[in-house]
């Protein structure tokens, strides 16, 4: 049950670029066939506010892509996009989920937007969870800031979630936040956590890195510097269910 994280640096509003830069990123490393990969937030954009030019339709050029993705690699892809809310002028910060056959499995929109920027301005919030099955796992992706609220991985817990994934672009004055919170979601859950960030610049802000793939314990199986790089990593399962089964502490949530 292999896990590949892609960390780059993502050209500003260009589609085109971003998807050569996965594809040459994929090409160089070896992604056995049922492996999970998984993108930063907004990976074939940036994240840029500019919703009237990024918005796409449904069966757009970055969904197509991501199903072309998984079908080459006969894996799950998870991928970040933008789309237009029906009722409104405002944008969707969403995560689409492929499986081997090129399928669409799950459509997660993130569910707090980021109000220390502009993003709440840009991005309707969404309310609810988009969980699919990988091999043993049940995953729950998540986006970013979603990453500062602890209940929200309980949520996700509470119906079925041992393996969170959180697709970012998050700022370096805040790598320290980044580290600590994917541990701590990961040792309050006793779940799997997977945090795929990027690198490089935008027009606002310089990104850190620092994606980390981290067991049932917090503890950091692979981890990524400031530069471009692809993570992989085996996960535990049968280690995960014999540490909730000794220690029960998810038995114990109230409420």
């Amino acid at each position: 049950m292999n896990v590949v994280a892609l960390q780059y640096d993502i050209s500003w509003e260009n589609r085109e670029e971003n998807f050569d830069t996965v594809r040459r990123l994929l090409t160089g490393s070896a992604v056995s066939p049922g492996s999970l990969i998984v993108l930063p937030e907004m990976f074939a954009t940036g994240f840029s506010m500019d919703v009237a030019k990024l918005a796409e339709g449904r069966e757009s050029e970055t969904e197509k892509f991501l199903s072309s993705l998984a079908w080459q690699y006969e894996s799950h892809v998870i991928g970040g996009l933008v789309s237009r809310d029906p009722s409104s002028s405002m944008g969707r910060n969403e995560l689409a989920v492929y499986d081997p056959s090129g399928r669409p499995v799950a459509l997660y929109q993130k569910n707090y937007t980021f109000s220390y920027t502009e993003e709440s301005r840009h991005y309707l919030p969404g309310d609810g969870l988009a969980m699919f099955r990988w091999h043993d796992f049940t995953v729950c992706p998540l986006i970013c800031y979603d990453l500062r609220f602890p209940e929200l991985f309980r949520k996700g817990v509470r119906n079925g979630a041992d393996l969170f994934t959180v697709s970012a672009n998050w700022p370096d004055a805040r790598l320290r936040h980044w580290k600590a919170l994917l541990e701590a979601r990961a040792i309050e859950n006793l779940a799997c956590v997977v945090g795929v960030n990027r690198v490089g610049c935008d027009p606002q802000f310089r990104y850190p890195g620092g994606s980390r793939i981290i067991d049932h314990h917090g503890v950091v199986q692979a981890e990524a510097g400031d530069s471009e790089a692809v993570l992989c990593h085996e996960l535990d399962y049968s280690g995960l269910v014999a540490w909730r089964r000794e220690f029960p502490a998810l038995d114990d949530i109230k409420g």
